[in-house]
């Protein structure tokens, strides 16, 4: 959670417009029971502290390895229908249902990434190294199976969100490239290049590692936050 007042008596320090809190959430990964016990804490927390405008940002990775894949797009879709203002980014991992219903080989890489996982969400029963017919068949059910809103979801997420003096994005951006220059796959799937550069950075770059980290990380104008354990 970042908001505006912590930052009052230190003018160093990224600030957010006043009156704006911002709770951001990423790799939820097929995790709808922690996802909904994480929305209680917010819910509680903005009770005991409110403020003029709650946003939270969804820093993508939603679906894939955890068991509940289709039923975290029907918590989000509920988020949309809240009071507090929701962003949702997209992440790599979000990008494979429909790159997978028009191209079913994909599926040779999504089940790496826990797709399969994500097809038995839907109701799927695929075998652990799926051929390609098996591929083609899972493809037509899975078209047949899942929502017209959760497909609609993945068209409509974002690759940024950028506020005050904080940029959101899934894993990060590319060194030496203007923001506004930025290419979809690294902000998608970078990695090493961004964690380790020493450079400064035009915002304060809001990412998810991949690892579990229960407290925020600040590191050379980047901070990281996580949700999910690292089993998943």
């Amino acid at each position: 959670m970042w908001n505006s007042r912590s930052s009052q008596n230190k003018p160093a320090a990224p600030r957010l417009p006043d009156g704006l809190r911002i709770y951001a959430i990423g790799d939820i990964h097929g995790c709808a029971d922690l996802l909904e016990a994480l929305l209680l804490q917010i819910d509680l927390d903005y009770t005991l502290y409110p403020s003029r405008r709650p946003i939270v940002v969804f820093l993508g990775d939603y679906i894939d390895r955890g068991p509940a894949s289709r039923e975290v797009l029907d918590l989000l879709l509920k988020c949309e229908r809240t009071k507090k203002e929701t962003i949702f980014l997209k992440g790599n991992h979000d990008t494979f249902v429909h790159r997978f219903l028009s191209e079913p080989a994909v599926l040779d890489e999504w089940r790496l990434c826990g797709g399969l996982e994500t097809l038995v969400s839907y109701g799927l029963k695929p075998s652990i190294n799926p051929d390609v017919v098996e591929q083609k068949r899972l493809a037509k059910e899975l078209a047949k199976s899942i929502p017209k809103r959760h497909l609609q979801f993945f068209e409509s997420l974002g690759l940024s969100f950028n506020c005050g003096d904080f940029l959101f994005v899934h894993a990060g951006i590319r060194p030496g490239v203007p923001i506004r220059k930025q290419m979809e796959e690294d902000l998608l799937w970078i990695r090493e290049e961004f964690l380790c550069c020493e450079q400064q950075f035009e915002k304060f770059v809001g990412i998810i590692l991949h690892f579990d980290a229960a407290d925020v990380e600040h590191h050379h104008r980047r901070f990281s936050t996580g949700m999910v354990p690292a089993a998943y």
